[in-house]
């Protein structure tokens, strides 16, 4: 049986293959992912935010999340939830983001 920490790695690494398709980063990169939990029934929990409200992405977001995470064997089921707290900004990008993004931060 693989730890918890190994299963929620593997989590991590099938979210960052979901790419934002305006942005053309990945949600994990992006700084969308809020909370993953995975119950011990194989329930998947995902809290995530969009970059704005009302983002068009929402149903094709929902679908490619549930599609990746599911590939992870432990889960059975994908439960996505979109929460606007605390506000996505763009402080929450990673840093290879960033750089992609033209964005340049002197601050660490």
């Amino acid at each position: 049986m693989r730890s918890a920490q190994a299963i929620r790695d593997d989590i991590i690494s099938q979210l960052s293959t979901v790419v934002d398709p305006e942005l053309g980063i990945d949600l994990v990169n992006l700084g969308l992912i809020y909370t993953i939990d995975l119950d011990d029934h194989g329930i998947c929990l995902i809290e995530m935010t969009l970059t704005t409200i009302g983002c068009p992405l929402t149903e094709y977001l929902i679908k490619e999340v549930q599609t990746a995470v599911n590939q992870v064997a432990e889960v059975r089921s994908v439960d996505v939830q979109f929460v606007w707290e605390p506000a996505w900004s763009p402080q929450r990008l990673s840093r290879a983001a960033k750089l992609a993004l033209g964005i340049h931060n002197n601050s660490h």
